[in-house]
C-alpha cells in the first residue's frame, strides 16, 4: 500500500463546503481507498461482532478490514483476543474469513503453529537459536462490552470508555451474552463506502425507498428518532422508565445510541410488526420495548428489539466497491424451525439492503459524472448523514495534519 499524497488530500478536504457532500475524488478515485484505509479504518474503533460468535475455548472468527486480515480468538482461559491474521514466518493468512474452532492455529503454508493466545507453539526446521517468544502473532487492541467485541488497529486507539460505559448501560439489560448467531448475509455494492454509510445514516429516502420498512420503522424521524405523537412518546418513556431501560439519545465523537418507539402496533422491526422470534431476549411488557439503535463511525449501525438483534457493517474493498455484512442474532435457546424461521427473519432487512444497494450504486454512477457538484444536506432530514461526513472530514484532516 503506497503512501498517500497528503497535499492532494489536504486540498480535497479543504474544498468541502460546510453542510455539503464531499468532492468527487473522495468518492471515485483509487487513491482515496488507500487514504481511507489508513486515515479512517486504521485509526477507528470497529465493532467486530458479538462474544456469542466465539461460544467456547478454541473458537475463532476471521474478518477483513478492507485489505487487512484480522483474527479474533477465545483462548483456553476464555479470554477473547485479536491479532493481525498474518503468519510471522512469511506473512500468509492463517485462518480464512469466517468462523471456526481449533485447538491450535496452523498456518496452511509451512505449518507454523500458534496457541490461541497468539504465542508461537511450533516452527519446524528453524535453527537451534530461533526465539519462538519473539515470533507470536501481533496483537490488536480489543475491548468487550455487554457481549459485543470492538477492535482498533491503531497503535494508540481513540478514547473508548465514554462509549463503553454508555453502551453497557443501554445494551446490558438485553443480555447479548445469551444470544447466538442465527444468520448472515454478504452483499456486494458497487459504490464507495462513504455513500453506503451516508445512505445508512438518513431516512430522507425511506418513505418512498423502503415501503416495507416504513410499516414498522419511524421513517419520518428528524435527528435522533422521534417517538411520534406526544401521547405515544409519554407512554413509551413511562414504559422504559418502569423497566429501568435508558432511552435518551446520546452521542460521542464517533458513536450514537438511543432507544426509540416503533410505529403504532409494532413490536419488532419486521414485515408486519410482529416478533420474529418466539423466545424473547426481553419479555417484559410482552416484548414491547421499541428498538435500541447504536451506530459507530465509520462502518456500522445495529438495532436490538426484544426478539432479535440486527447488525449492519460495511467495509470498503476498493474506491467504488463495498461489502455489506449483515448478521441476525437470537436468544441462544431459540430453536430454528420452532421459534424462528431464517428466511422470514431475514426478509425485511434483505429487501431494505437490496433497495439501498440500488440507491447507493445509482448515487455512485451519478457522482462519476463530470457534472457532479457537491450538494447540501437537508438540515431537517439528513442531520445524521451530515454528522457522518463532518466526522469523516475531521478524522481525515487530523491524519493529514499529522503527516505533513
Amino acid at each position: 500500500m503506497t503512501e498517500p499524497d497528503f497535499r492532494h488530500f489536504n486540498a480535497l478536504l479543504n474544498q468541502r463546503k460546510a453542510g455539503h457532500t464531499l468532492p468527487q475524488a473522495l468518492y471515485t478515485d483509487a487513491p482515496s481507498f488507500t487514504f481511507d484505509q489508513r486515515a479512517i479504518f486504521g485509526r477507528s474503533w470497529l465493532m467486530a461482532g458479538m462474544e456469542c460468535e466465539l461460544p467456547k475455548a478454541g473458537s475463532y472468527m476471521s474478518m477483513m478490514v478492507g485489505e487487512w486480515p484480522v483474527l479474533i480468538t477465545r483462548d483456553q482461559t476464555g479470554t477473547i483476543r485479536a491479532f493481525h491474521n498474518s503468519c510471522r514466518h512469511r506473512g500468509s493468512i492463517i485462518c480464512q474469513p469466517g468462523h471456526g474452532t481449533a485447538p491450535k492455529l496452523v498456518c496452511p503454508y509451512h505449518r507454523w503453529t500458534y496457541d490461541l493466545d497468539g504465542s508461537l507453539f511450533a516452527a519446524s526446521r528453524m535453527p537451534a537459536d530461533f526465539d519462538k517468544a519473539s515470533h507470536g502473532l501481533k496483537p490488536i487492541s480489543l475491548r468487550t462490552v455487554a457481549g459485543a467485541i470492538f477492535i482498533c488497529l491503531a497503535n494508540e486507539p481513540p478514547p473508548f470508555d465514554d462509549f463503553g460505559t454508555r453502551f453497557a448501560d443501554y445494551a446490558g439489560p438485553l443480555g447479548f451474552s445469551n444470544m447466538k448467531l442465527a444468520a448472515t448475509d454478504l452483499m456486494i455494492e458497487q459504490a464507495n463506502w462513504k455513500l453506503v454509510m451516508e445512505n445508512a445514516r438518513e431516512c430522507y429516502h425511506c418513505a418512498t425507498g423502503h415501503p416495507e420498512l416504513a410499516r414498522t420503522f419511524p421513517v419520518g424521524f428528524a435527528g435522533h428518532f422521534d417517538f411520534g405523537s406526544e401521547n405515544r412518546a409519554k407512554a413509551f418513556i413511562d414504559r422504559m422508565e418502569s423497566m429501568g431501560l435508558p432511552y435518551q439519545a446520546a452521542e460521542g465523537e464517533w458513536w450514537q445510541i438511543a432507544r426509540f418507539g416503533l410505529n403504532e402496533g409494532a413490536q419488532s422491526i419486521s414485515m408486519n410488526g410482529d416478533h420474529l422470534v418466539k423466545k424473547l431476549l426481553v419479555d417484559s411488557y410482552g416484548g414491547d420495548i421499541g428498538s435500541l439503535r447504536w451506530a459507530i463511525d465509520p462502518h456500522l449501525f445495529a438495532h436490538a428489539t426484544a426478539d432479535h438483534v440486527f447488525v449492519f457493517s460495511c467495509m470498503p474493498v476498493s474506491a467504488t466497491e463495498t461489502h455489506v455484512l449483515s448478521k441476525w442474532f437470537v436468544h441462544k435457546d431459540a430453536v430454528e424451525g420452532v421459534d424462528y424461521d431464517v428466511p422470514t427473519m431475514k426478509e425485511l432487512w434483505l429487501k431494505t439492503n437490496q433497495q439501498d444497494r440500488e440507491l447507493a450504486e445509482n448515487n455512485q454512477r451519478g457522482i462519476n459524472s463530470p457534472g457532479y457538484t457537491p450538494g447540501p444536506y437537508s438540515k431537517e432530514a439528513e442531520v445524521l448523514a451530515q454528522r457522518f461526513t463532518d466526522w469523516y472530514c475531521a478524522q481525515a484532516k487530523a491524519y493529514v495534519a499529522a503527516h505533513v
